[in-house]
């Protein structure tokens, strides 16, 4: 997607986001919603708001749960750059599992440029380190092949063993355009913990990311839109390619909260592939007009 493709598909996704909220079902009082969007100024008091609307952290994170809160470190970008999930976001999350009671928080990336450059160009690392998190680099030894029964494109991939062994896991990707995948949203983002020649899934991309998605179940995916990237994905590079939104999207539907994301560009969630793959599979729920949807100011 070039830039004025962009600028003509978000003009027309803004203008039916504002009409979303009457397609919606109507909340009752004190009930939860299937998405909380929030909206403002701090990265921090965002994530806050939509985890709290959504019954707050305590509601998917136990007393003494091993957590992977996964982002995307993936570039050697600075967050402004808007290639790599806003490490007040990914800190944020740290805090609230930790005041949940978490007895461990784990961050960690795959990542396609030098780890050393990506976690410290982030911003990330530094981050989720003041927040409390362990923070590693991807060690190649701790992948083992795990079997996906219900694999279309793929029936096996090498895991990584922190996220396979983990309690919960906390998807927090960040929202841009794709060269290859359109965008890149929640279900992408779990290529960060894939083995062996990633690149190989792009053959059939729709299809392995919802094979993957069978077996990584994240319990809550907070899709970062304080920055998005809405050009020259996924890596960027230019500021001109960065659009500020100052939005966070949370759910519990992995399937839901990649929909919503569409809309951010401009698209429907019916418009990506690996959206309409996994609402198939009953993997959760694409139509945002079926969704409790609540928007906070924050």
């Amino acid at each position: 997607m070039d830039r004025r493709e962009f600028l003509q598909h978000s003009a027309a996704g803004l203008a039916g986001l504002a009409a979303a909220p009457a397609l919606a079902p109507l909340l009752a009082a004190g009930a939860r919603p299937d998405l909380a969007v929030a909206h403002g100024p701090a990265p921090d008091r965002l994530v806050r708001a939509a985890v709290d609307a959504l019954g707050g952290m305590g509601s998917f994170i136990a007393k003494g749960d091993v957590v992977v809160v996964k982002p995307n470190i993936g570039w050697d970008r600075r967050p402004e750059y808007a290639a790599t999930t806003n490490p007040e976001v990914v800190a944020a999350l740290v805090r609230l599992c930790l005041e949940a009671g978490a007895g461990k928080v784990k961050v960690f990336d795959r990542t396609c440029n030098d780890p050393r450059r990506c976690y410290v160009q982030s911003g990330i690392e530094a981050a989720a380190r003041a927040a409390g998190a362990e923070v590693s680099h991807v060690d190649e030894r701790r992948f083992r092949e795990v079997r996906i029964p219900r694999g279309v494109a793929i029936q096996a991939w090498p895991l990584y063993l922190d996220a396979l062994e983990a309690d919960k896991l906390v998807n927090v990707p960040i929202a841009k355009v794709h060269s290859l995948g359109r965008l890149t949203l929640g279900f992408k983002n779990w290529m960060g913990i894939m083995g062996e020649n990633r690149g190989r899934i792009h053959q059939r991309l729709d299809e392995a990311l919802v094979d993957l998605a069978t077996v990584v179940r994240p319990c809550l995916t907070v899709l970062d839109a304080v920055r998005i990237l809405a050009a020259n994905g996924p890596t960027g590079g230019s500021l001109a390619d960065v659009r500020r939104l100052d939005t966070v999207v949370a759910g519990a539907d992995p399937v839901a909260v990649d929909a919503f994301g569409a809309t951010l560009f401009g698209l429907r969630g019916t418009d990506l592939g690996w959206v309409r793959e996994a609402a198939g599979r009953g993997l959760g729920c694409m139509d945002l007009g079926r969704l409790a949807i609540r928007r906070l100011e924050a």
